[in-house]
């Protein structure tokens, strides 16, 4: 299964902290708010990623991961010229993706929970279709609304509605099988301009090809777009990395962990960082 990161945003939301650096370097507590994306992809085996960048910022990124060997992976950069929508990751990404599944990520989502990574490989195991995961949220109207059956199977999943069906929604990430390139192919632009995500999986729904899987109601899920929710998603990492004795988002501990590197590699990269507390615990590992 391939990766896609999806970090190509302005974050004009974030004004003017994002006017000299992209959304996805910026600091969520203790690491890059793109580590922990990568973090998810890892963890859900992806070897293979590629990541969309603002037009100008593929050397940022670079200098930050490289190109991924240190931590067992491929890593590329493709950029996208202009904000097109989500589902324009699979157009950007379409020779990337090839025949091969694909699991694309949204460079400003952090997820956790204590089996996520049981979570993510069942999804990475499902070879046709597409796989999206619902969680439960207060106020669903920003989002795209997932409603359910009395069985539990999706029925309707709607974008930003007004009148929400549920309090589900899907938040960003998704599982695809190959097919999902020639449906982007064939999306038109919603009335905002931009290539949906949401007619992506309506389009796999219609064909019954959708599996929505229910998060727990105490599943941890930020999406760190505004100035307020990257406040308080520093605060809530710290919190759990200070309960758990563990860190969220360390792509070092995940690659290690899936046998992509070995402890010498570890080690050495952690020597790179041991002045700081995270370099610390990857020392301790």
């Amino acid at each position: 299964m391939k990766g896609i990161i999806l970090a190509a945003g302005k974050g004009t939301r974030l004004y003017p902290m994002t006017k000299p650096v992209c959304k996805p370097l910026l600091p969520v507590y203790d690491k890059p708010l793109i580590y922990y994306p990568l973090s998810t992809l890892i963890q859900a085996g992806c070897d293979d990623i590629l990541i969309i960048v603002p037009p100008g910022e593929e050397k940022a990124f670079s200098e930050l991961l490289d190109d991924g060997g240190k931590l067992g992976v491929s890593i590329q950069y493709r950029v996208q010229p202009a904000a097109r929508g989500i589902a324009d990751a699979m157009l950007i990404g379409a020779d990337f993706i090839g025949n091969d599944s694909v699991c694309l990520a949204l460079g400003d989502n952090i997820f956790y929970s204590a089996d996520w990574q049981t979570k993510l490989r069942c999804a990475a195991e499902n070879k046709s279709g597409a796989v999206v995961f619902g969680i439960w949220v207060e106020n669903p109207r920003p989002f795209g609304v997932v409603a359910f059956d009395e069985n539990g199977r999706a029925t309707s999943i709607e974008e930003k509605p007004r009148v929400p069906k549920s309090n589900y929604i899907v938040p960003g990430l998704y599982f695809y099988d190959s097919e999902v390139v020639s449906i982007a192919k064939n999306l038109r632009p919603s009335a905002r301009g931009e290539l949906e995500i949401t007619d992506v999986n309506l389009e796999y729904l219609r064909r019954g090809q959708l599996s929505v899987v229910p998060l727990e109601r105490g599943f941890t899920w930020m999406d760190a777009g505004t100035a307020d929710s990257l406040y308080k998603a520093a605060g809530i990492i710290r919190s759990i990395q200070s309960e758990a004795g563990e860190l969220v988002g360390c792509i070092e501990e995940d690659a290690y962990s899936n046998g992509w590197i070995s402890r010498e590699q570890l080690h050495a990269m952690g020597e790179e960082l041991k002045m700081t507390d995270y370099g610390k615990y990857i020392l301790g590992l």
